[in-house]
């Protein structure tokens, strides 16, 4: 499939079937953290980037197949600049009993017609990181029509029309958004989005930029503790152990790989399979070209080389 992908198991969704609606790598963000990799087409403007109907017909393939927790649409930029995305969305709601859940940088939610596009999703999870323009973009290198003070009034305005759950993702980078001042303004326009759950996330993942550092389990926590009862930190969190029954197990490695940088324990969890039989098949894959290895914070991470299965 082209446009679906997984299911794949999420530290915050548990399985998830993926739904890809922009070419690698179309962003409103350049992000240094995206473990995706860096922005090739960098616009603001919402178009149709992918055959819909195509789309439409292979997530109704994958609705009698798999059994996913969420349909989730997120990929490999962001998907909020598909036009079709709420015309996806309404599908899989006509077509199907699953949850549809939107992972968004938030960038375009100041847009009346992207946020009515989202409104029939289960669950939207934006992205915030600041209060302060400068570190805005520092970290997320936006487009240059962007503003931050539009980004958090998007949020607002979401959480005054949209009934679903929204959880606002908060990724930290070590010396660059986790002082003091910038945690006390992120508490305060949180308390005004008035989301249902908080994520604290960090670089766990290989990043775009070598620049993007991680923080440390000891600091998350008391970042945990100073945002309130809603924040959680979810960024050491292992993804829900699931059976796929997927008929080919390294077709199954090589898919996710294709999507993000993983370890050979994430693909386990995903996989409801041995670590040491994942290993194996993992260095198989590497053998013939379909994988490689990249090294991060001492942990090696596997991503798709190009090869097609055979």
């Amino acid at each position: 499939m082209t446009y679906v992908f997984g299911p794949v198991a999420s530290r915050r969704l548990g399985l998830s079937l993926g739904v890809d609606l922009i070419p690698t790598k179309t962003c409103s963000y350049d992000c240094l953290y995206c473990q995706v990799g860096r922005t090739t087409c960098l616009t603001a403007e919402p178009e149709f980037f992918v055959p819909l109907e195509q789309v439409l017909k292979e997530l109704k393939e994958s609705f009698g197949r798999r059994k996913p927790d969420y349909v989730t649409f997120s990929g490999s930029g962001e998907p909020t600049l598909n036009c079709g995305i709420g015309e996806a969305i309404a599908f899989v709601k006509r077509e199907s009993d699953l949850r549809v859940a939107v992972l968004t940088n938030g960038s375009l939610l100041w847009r009346e017609d992207v946020r009515k596009r989202l409104l029939d999703a289960d669950l939207i999870m934006p992205t915030l990181t600041t209060v302060n323009e400068q570190t805005y973009r520092k970290i997320h290198r936006p487009h240059p029509d962007l503003r931050l003070s539009e980004v958090i009034r998007g949020m607002r305005s979401l959480r005054g029309t949209y009934r679903g759950e929204l959880h606002v993702e908060v990724m930290l980078l070590a010396g660059i958004n986790d002082s003091d001042e910038e945690l006390t303004g992120l508490r305060d326009a949180l308390a005004e989005i008035a989301p249902d759950r908080i994520h604290l996330n960090t670089v766990v993942r290989p990043p775009a930029d070598p620049g993007a550092l991680s923080l440390d389990r000891k600091k998350m926590e008391e970042v945990r503790v100073f945002l309130g009862p809603k924040a959680e930190a979810v960024a050491f969190n292992p993804p829900k152990h699931r059976d796929q029954g997927w008929e080919s197990v390294s077709a199954a490695l090589v898919e996710m790989a294709k999507r993000r940088p993983v370890r050979v324990l994430d693909m386990a969890h995903a996989l409801g399979r041995d670590e040491d039989e994942v290993e194996r098949l993992v260095k198989g894959l590497m053998l013939k070209g379909h994988l490689r290895s990249q090294l991060h914070l001492d942990e090696t991470y596997y991503v798709a080389d190009g090869r097609e299965m055979k």
